[in-house]
């Protein structure tokens, strides 16, 4: 949702005379002055960028990062820059942003390089592990929801059902799939309802406000509520939802491989 002190050597060259010979020390030349100039140049220090005492970013910079949720599989931060505001050096690893508002910005890595950015919001995208340093650079603030990965060393349960997208591809499309993760973008329309199908361990970025009634496998059933921002940790299992809300509703769920 990726950031050489000078030293210029002068040389003096002294040839000592032989005990048996009387011939004068040989001068040794000056470099021209370009010359001098372009080893200045290239040995010039490169820019670097001071990291925070903690790369933790809720740590580093805890008025723009706030953790909501945290366990084994995923942390869950939510992220908040006013217009024109900017951070310090901290790290993430692999994770996916979703981004609640519009966002423009940039990012200066380690090396001191800048990279501009921008999304709409809505829009979720998985990020490798890395340093960096936010900066919005709009007249507006903006507010991203950061899902963390972690490596877990337990093993998900198989499904016992196909997966949502394999059955009801009118409501959930697959956006983006590595072997951490399932970006899933789903829709209902109002009183529109799916077919009993299987989730992983997920976490539910809510684009919208959202009502929707679950039917396990049971027969049995709940009901789930959410307002438009929410992030939700949801444990993997088998389900068939109905929108009993009055209108649509959107969400992008994070499926976890891992």
């Amino acid at each position: 949702m990726s950031w050489k002190h000078t030293q210029v050597i002068a040389v003096v060259s002294v040839l000592f005379l032989s005990a048996c010979s009387k011939s004068e020390p040989e001068a040794v030349s000056e470099p021209p002055p370009d010359e001098e100039a372009a080893a200045a140049a290239e040995s010039a220090p490169e820019p670097v960028v001071e990291k925070a005492a903690s790369s933790d970013p809720t740590v580093a910079d805890p008025d723009r990062y706030t953790a909501e949720f945290e366990n084994d599989a995923v942390r869950i931060v939510r992220i908040r820059y006013g217009a024109g505001e900017e951070s310090v050096m901290h790290h993430h690893p692999n994770s996916v942003a979703v981004f609640i508002t519009d966002t423009v910005g940039q990012m200066t890595t380690p090396d001191g390089s800048i990279v501009e950015f921008s999304a709409a919001a809505g829009d979720a995208v998985f990020n490798p592990a890395g340093d960096h340093l936010p900066r919005n650079t709009s007249d507006a603030a903006w507010e991203v929801v950061e899902v963390e990965l972690k490596q877990r060393e337990s093993v998900q349960a198989g499904a016992s059902a196909p997966h949502a997208s394999v059955v009801d591809p009118e409501h959930y499309a697959v956006e983006f799939e590595n072997e951490a993760v399932c970006i899933v973008r789903i829709k209902y329309g109002a009183g529109e309802e799916s077919v009993m199908h299987h989730h992983p361990d997920s976490v539910a970025v809510f684009l919208t406000d959202h009502l929707v009634e679950m039917k396990m496998p049971d027969g049995s059933t709940e009901e789930i509520s959410a307002k438009a921002g929410d992030a939700m940790f949801i444990p993997g299992g088998d389900h068939l939802p109905r929108n009993i809300f009055d209108s649509a509703w959107e969400l992008v769920l994070i499926e976890l491989k891992q």
